[in-house]
């Protein structure tokens, strides 16, 4: 904002120098050539007021060469006198046969001789005079008696028109530095608590917290943007306090009783009818599903209570360390759990996300997975910008986590809301919360990535986890590391 402040200032102060400048140096410009123009017009009358009365009295041959010497030694240039005829009677400078055979040819001097006094003027391209050469009649009352050329030098000139244009730029340039100077000083005045403002702004949206913004600084109307963002800014972090804590303190005081209710039932068991046996499993179940339930609602609230930023995650190494630690569960339940992808190098993400992502996707994809199907954790590079995540791509490096597995899959409109908080799907296998997938979108979005559902070639889901990917020098993978050979079929990603 200061940049721009400053710079509107600079733009209006140099339109108004031009606009000012540049008409007083043409003015000045043209007043220095009239000047130089009436000078000559009157040095020439003057010298033809001479030649009148010596050519009268006869004495031209003794008087006029002596007057256009003195005469163009004073003023720097050349004089001509010549007759009716236009030959020459004196001249302040030597002039070959030729030029004096000319003479009453050239424009000037031959409308002198008709009368006509003229002057021959040029100018450069900023309005100095370039040449200047002045022609008057030599008349004793209505006799012609010749004329008289005076042509004057216009360095002198030139250089005074040069000199005042460069003062012209440099008095301009010295008013735009102090406007610089002053407009900087009230940029900054101005901006600074729009600065503040920016400030408490991310810090309210990347830590939900954001001290109050000082309302004395600045505009009027900057000091009312700002009492106005302290009350919104108060009012939200009211409003997430409360709703954090409620739904921690809810979980943790759900948490006794459930575990307290889970052993009663398990202590009738062996009081209970065969015919009841049923119902006491059913009730057990559902027990279970709300501890979960409560366990997830934890854990959102946690995540919305930490302000942790992204860090370095070896991606790669968090795969197969999960990939090592369900499979075995995999084998029991008759699944197939594969572990794909080149090296991938590392990813921004919030310290534990990773992890937590996976152990959701994993878990979900398990329980949709029919006995003899594969189960894929696919990490890839991706440098392209995927028009599945238009909003979150710029062209940068990311990396995409993909856990496909081969179950029933999901419709468009499934998939569209299987990230809503407590949302199953109809015919999705019991024992879910509808939290894990709120979750992993949860954590995706504070690590700065993006979750998606995809359908899978298979006709089943494609979970895709795209995150931020940490620039690396090599892009390969250490020589220690191992992966695992097996070739992976083509799965469909299946979420129930």
């Amino acid at each position: 904002m200061t940049r721009r402040l400053l710079l509107s200032y600079l733009t209006l102060a140099a339109l108004l120098l031009l606009a000012l400048e540049i008409p007083l140096g043409f003015v000045y410009s043209r007043g220095e050539r009239e000047r130089v123009i009436n000078s000559a017009q009157d040095e020439a009358e003057s010298v033809s007021a001479f030649a009148s009365l010596s050519i009268s009295m006869g004495r031209a041959a003794q008087d006029l060469p002596t007057r256009a010497a003195h005469c163009a030694e004073r003023i720097g240039g050349n004089v001509l006198i010549v007759d009716p005829s236009g030959a020459l009677l004196a001249s302040s400078h030597p002039l070959s046969e030729q030029e004096q055979g000319r003479l009453a040819s050239q424009p000037g001097i031959a409308a002198a001789l008709r009368g006509t006094a003229t002057a021959d003027v040029r100018t450069s391209t900023i309005g100095g005079v370039e040449y200047l050469a002045v022609a008057a009649p030599v008349t004793h009352g209505t006799v012609r008696q010749g004329a008289v050329r005076i042509t004057v030098p216009t360095r002198t000139v030139h250089e005074r028109v040069h000199h005042v244009w460069l003062l012209l730029v440099a008095g301009g340039l010295v008013a735009l530095a102090a406007v610089a100077v002053v407009g900087f000083g009230i940029a900054r005045w101005t901006g600074r608590p729009i600065r503040e403002l920016e400030d408490a702004t991310h810090a309210l949206a990347f830590g939900g917290t954001a001290a109050p913004v000082a309302i004395t600084k600045g505009p009027p109307e900057v000091r009312s943007l700002a009492a106005t963002f302290n009350r919104t800014a108060a009012r939200l972090e009211h409003l997430l306090a409360s709703q954090r804590a409620f739904a921690g303190e809810a979980s943790h005081q759900l948490k006794t009783p459930l575990a307290a209710l889970r052993l009663r039932l398990e202590n009738l068991e062996n009081d209970i009818a065969l015919g009841a046996r049923g119902s006491l499993t059913a009730a057990l179940t559902e027990t279970d599903r709300l501890a979960r339930m409560v366990e997830g609602l934890l854990a959102m609230a946690r995540l919305d209570e930490s302000a942790a930023e992204p860090e370095s995650v070896d991606l790669a190494l968090v795969c197969a360390e999960r990939h090592h630690a369900w499979r075995p569960l995999y084998e029991q339940h008759g699944v197939w759990l594969a572990l794909a992808g080149d090296y991938t190098g590392k990813v921004l993400a919030l310290p534990g996300a990773v992890e937590q992502v996976l152990d959701n996707l994993l878990a979900n994809a398990l329980r949709v997975s029919p006995p003899g199907s594969t189960v894929s954790v696919d990490p890839r590079c991706q440098k392209v910008p995927d028009r599945r995540f238009p909003h979150r791509l710029t062209g940068a490096g990311w990396v995409e986590l993909h856990v496909m597995d081969e179950g029933p899959g999901m419709t468009d409109e499934q998939r569209r809301r299987a990230f809503d908080r407590f949302w199953r799907a109809p015919d999705a296998p019991k024992g879910g919360t509808g939290l894990g997938l709120a979750l992993v979108q949860r954590l995706a979005h504070a690590s700065g990535g993006e979750a998606v559902l995809c359908r899978a070639p298979g006709g089943g889901l494609d979970a895709v986890i795209r995150l931020p990917a940490v620039p690396s020098r090599t892009g390969m993978a250490p020589p220690d590391r191992q992966y695992p050979s097996r070739p992976v079929q083509t799965a469909t990603q299946g979420w129930g």
